[in-house]
C-alpha cells in the first residue's frame, strides 16, 4: 500500500516500486515511467531523481529545436533493440534515402500536415533513383515510418503540428499471380519427372505453401515423416550490413517474420511419398542435404525461372507457388481458418484480403448455381 501523497508501493516479491508521469499521449492519457529498489527510501530517492531528470529533459526540449531527420535517428537508435536485423536496416534506409534531404532542416515542431502530404506527392512523382516515381505502395511505407516517429515524439511529450494519419496514400491492390490449374498440373509433372532437392522445395511450396526463406531454411529435422508434418520456425534473408564493411550484405538464418509465422503443418500424402523414397540418412538443409551448406532465397528464385523455362511455362516469382496454395486450397473448400493458420497469417482477414484469390471459373461455378432456383421458358 502506498504512502499518502505517493505513487511508491511495496510489490509482491518484496522490491518496492516506484511511479511518475513522464509524458502525455495525444488524447491526454498519462505515460508512466518505474523505478525499483529493494528499500522504500532507496526507491523513493530513485523517483525523486528520476523526476528531475524529466525535467530537466523537458525543459531542454523546449530549449533546443530538433530536425525530423535528427528525431527520426534518436527513434530508430531507441527501437533498434525491439526489431529484427532485416527491419532495422529497411526503416534505416528509407530514413537516409527518403527523410534526410527533405527533412534535414524542418524542425519537429513545424512538421505540419501540408508539409508531409507535399512530400508525399514529391515522391509519388519524381521520387526513386531514376526520378520517375516510387509506387503508392513505397510511399505508404515511407508515410507509416514517419507516423510511427511522430507517435513515438508524442508519447515522450513533444508536441507535433500533426499525427501523420491526416494523410492517406490510396493503393491499387496489386493483382496477385497464380498458376492457372494446367500451368500447375505440367509443373507438377516436370518436377515429378527430375526429382532433386531443390525441385522438392518446389514442390513443397505448391503444396503447403511456405514462403521462399522458409524453404530455404528448412532441415531435416524439421520434417517428421511418421507423423507427417514440417514445423517451421526459421528463414533465411539477406540483410545489408551497418557500417563500413568489405562487404555490403550478409545472410542470416532466424526466426520467421511474425509469431504466428512459427508453426506446424500437416504434409498431404503425395508430398510423403516422394520424401520417403529420397529420406534415408538425409541430414541437414532440405535444399542441399547437408549441414554448413544452403541456398539462399534469390539462388531459389533462379532456379524456379529455369524449372519453368524447362517446362514451357510462362515466368513468375517464387511467391506465386504460396498465392497457388491459397488459390487452390479455398477452390477445394478449404476451411479458412485452418488456412490462415497454416500460411502463418495473424488473422483471417489477411489470408481472405492478400492470398485468397478466386478465379473466373470458380466464380463461373458460383454463379451458375443461381439458376437452379428458377427456370428461364
Amino acid at each position: 500500500m502506498s504512502r499518502k501523497g505517493e505513487n511508491i508501493y511495496r510489490r509482491k516479491d518484496g522490491r518496492w516500486e516506484g511511479r511518475y508521469i513522464r509524458g502525455r499521449k495525444q488524447d491526454g492519457k498519462a505515460v508512466y515511467g518505474y523505478v525499483y529498489a529493494k528499500t522504500y527510501y532507496d526507491v523513493k530517492r530513485k523517483l525523486t531523481m528520476a523526476i528531475v531528470d524529466l525535467e530537466y529533459k523537458e525543459k531542454e526540449k523546449k530549449e533546443i529545436n530538433v530536425t525530423v531527420y535528427d528525431f527520426a535517428l534518436s527513434w530508430l537508435s531507441d527501437i533498434k533493440i525491439q526489431v529484427k536485423q532485416s527491419t532495422y536496416m529497411r526503416y534505416k534506409n528509407i530514413i537516409n534515402n527518403y527523410l534526410f534531404v527533405e527533412f534535414h532542416g524542418i524542425m519537429m515542431k513545424n512538421l505540419t500536415a501540408e508539409c508531409l502530404r507535399n512530400h508525399c506527392n514529391h515522391l509519388l512523382e519524381s521520387g526513386g533513383v531514376r526520378k520517375k516515381g516510387l509506387s503508392p505502395k513505397t510511399v505508404a511505407d515511407i508515410l507509416s515510418l514517419i507516423r510511427n516517429i511522430l507517435k513515438y515524439a508524442q508519447e515522450n511529450g513533444w508536441q507535433t503540428a500533426c499525427s501523420g494519419k491526416e494523410v492517406v496514400i490510396k493503393q491499387i491492390p496489386k493483382e496477385m499471380c497464380v498458376l492457372h490449374l494446367t500451368e500447375q498440373k505440367i509443373l507438377c509433372e516436370y518436377l515429378s519427372d527430375h526429382i532433386s532437392e531443390r525441385n522438392i522445395g518446389i514442390l513443397l511450396c505448391l503444396f503447403i505453401g511456405l514462403r521462399i526463406g522458409e524453404i530455404c531454411a528448412l532441415k531435416w529435422e524439421d520434417i517428421s515423416l511418421t507423423e507427417k508434418t514440417i514445423h517451421v520456425h526459421h528463414t533465411i534473408q539477406r540483410i545489408q550490413i551497418e557500417g563500413n564493411s568489405n562487404k555490403k550484405t550478409k545472410v542470416i538464418i532466424t526466426t520467421p517474420k511474425s509469431k504466428c509465422s512459427i508453426r506446424t503443418i500437416p504434409i498431404p500424402d503425395n508430398i510423403i511419398n516422394i520424401l520417403n523414397k529420397i529420406s534415408p540418412n538425409q541430414c541437414g538443409f532440405l535444399l542441399t542435404g547437408t549441414e554448413k551448406k544452403y541456398v539462399e532465397p534469390r539462388t531459389m528464385q533462379n532456379h524456379l525461372k529455369k524449372v519453368l523455362e524447362s517446362a514451357s511455362l510462362r515466368s513468375v516469382n517464387f511467391h506465386a507457388l504460396r498465392h497457388t496454395f491459397a488459390t487452390r486450397c479455398v477452390e477445394v473448400g478449404f476451411d479458412i481458418k485452418s488456412l490462415s493458420e497454416i500460411l502463418g497469417h495473424a488473422n483471417v482477414n489477411i489470408t481472405m484480403n492478400r492470398y485468397v484469390h478466386p478465379t473466373m471459373d470458380l466464380k463461373r461455378d458460383n454463379m451458375q448455381k443461381l439458376s437452379t432456383l428458377f427456370a428461364v421458358k
